[in-house]
């Protein structure tokens, strides 16, 4: 399996938006032990410099903020020719719908889907035909929770904005959405210790697998989105049995 995906991705570009940390930084590993060339983008340059340092392989890094607009389009310009683009960068603002300020909707709407919109679109005229560009959305998409209506709805979109576009852009790239469940990874980490393990033990105990996931396996499946030429405008879901779990 790993020699038919390495040949999928030997020498190809693949740029990951979010590959800093988290399940963009997993996804960046495993593409580039496949010989991808890949550049990984966020706005932390210091953070995406260490990450680039404990990857074995040929791997760029490039400032750029996908909420203001000029700068994507910039730096877009000066990526060269690209074979995929993952866009793992991700906000989410919890809270009830009576109590959840209009500012935090804003700025997860701005960085979640607006964000990945404007990068998607500067991209793609550097994108090679029969490549691809993949998405992250979450299980609440579909799936709601009380007090996370915000970030459902936001994730709707993005699978909605993925699907439309495969359409859209068919015959030219094709165009899939990562749809994980909860994920062991960076964006809990200024959470006490306890209530962090209690958290994950707590939404284990639902799931038929009994667990939580690691950023590898969604990693996974981004290669499987990128590399399988007759996938286009499916949602993937990662999510550990979430959607069917009673």
């Amino acid at each position: 399996m790993k020699t038919q995906f390495a040949d999928f991705l030997n020498g190809k570009h693949v740029v990951i938006v979010g590959g800093g940390s988290g399940m963009g930084r997993a996804t960046a590993e495993l593409a580039a032990s496949l010989g991808a060339k890949v550049t990984i983008a966020s706005r932390n340059a210091d953070k995406l410099n260490a990450v680039a340092d404990g990857i074995d392989g040929d791997v760029s890094v490039a400032a750029v903020d996908t909420t203001n607009e000029a700068n994507v389009k910039s730096w877009a310009a000066g990526l060269g020719e690209v074979d995929h683009l993952v866009i793992s960068a991700s906000s989410a603002a919890h809270g009830a719908f009576t109590d959840l300020p209009t500012d935090d909707l804003r700025g997860m709407i701005e960085a979640k889907f607006i964000g990945p919109y404007v990068t998607a679109r500067e991209v793609l005229p550097f994108l090679k035909k029969g490549g691809s560009v993949t998405f992250f959305s979450g299980v609440l998409s579909r799936r709601p929770s009380a007090g996370a209506t915000g970030l459902a709805a936001v994730n709707a979109a993005v699978e909605t904005l993925a699907k439309g576009l495969a359409l859209e852009l068919a015959g030219r790239v094709r165009v899939n959405c990562i749809s994980p469940g909860m994920v062991d990874t960076e964006a809990y980490a200024g959470m006490p210790d306890e209530a962090r393990t209690e958290m994950f033990a707590q939404v284990a105990s639902g799931l038929p697998v009994g667990r939580v996931g690691d950023a590898s396996e969604i990693a996974q499946a981004v290669v499987l989105a990128m590399t399988n030429t007759f996938m286009t405008g499916s949602v993937l879901d990662v999510d550990g049995g979430h959607l069917v779990r009673g």
